[in-house]
């Protein structure tokens, strides 16, 4: 999942939700240095993008985009599932909701940034005043994003094919969308709840 489900999944709680967004950019041992909260988050974080990259829902979606881009169809699909989660109307009822919830989860973060490990502290003022979040809903945002993997990834074909691959296939990737999201956000949940049983 991209950093939209992240936040989402973090159910408004400050922690979680620092330890989320900042999961991939901890290594090893590390993630035994921040306060209990903030671990729950990088493990919840591990744990939703396992549950996410075996479910067959994101597997179809992956395929897709499997035969030009091998590898990377897995971070295509989770930019992907972000703009189908910012439309989504169980989640954000309009388009001003999704903006009042970015707006309060790079309020949430600025209060950890002193936390932040080196290279998501580099890269959320980027994130903050570009408005990754918010813009996610619009497919110049998606394309935006493609756009940027593209830039930080070493073996990636351009992101123009992949583009037009979101575009010519956007129903059925909001299906598997659809049948996927209600699915990792009630495990997201319990694994929570099963972190605050211990």
């Amino acid at each position: 999942m991209n950093y939209l489900a992240h936040a989402v999944l973090s159910f408004g709680n400050p922690g979680i939700l620092t330890g989320n967004m900042i999961s991939d950019f901890v290594k090893g041992r590390k993630k035994y240095k921040y306060p209990l909260e903030i671990m729950y988050g990088i493990q919840l974080h591990r744990l939703i993008d396992n549950f996410t990259d075996h479910h067959p829902a994101t597997k179809k979606a992956e395929s897709f985009f499997r035969a030009d881009y091998r590898l990377y169809s897995g971070p295509i699909i989770d930019i992907v599932y972000d703009h189908f989660l910012a439309n989504d109307k169980n989640e954000f009822k309009t388009a001003l909701e999704l903006k009042k919830f970015a707006d309060e989860t790079y309020q949430s973060l600025e209060k950890s940034r002193h936390l932040f490990p080196h290279v998501f502290a580099s890269m959320f003022p980027f994130m903050k005043n570009q408005d990754w979040l918010y813009h996610y809903h619009m497919v110049t945002g998606i394309q935006k994003s493609l756009h940027g993997l593209y830039h930080r990834a070493l073996y990636m074909n351009p992101p123009e094919k992949a583009y037009h691959i979101f575009l010519h296939r956007y129903t059925e990737l909001q299906s598997c969308y659809e049948e996927f999201f209600p699915q990792v956000k009630q495990y997201a949940l319990e694994v929570l709840n099963n972190f605050n049983a211990h």
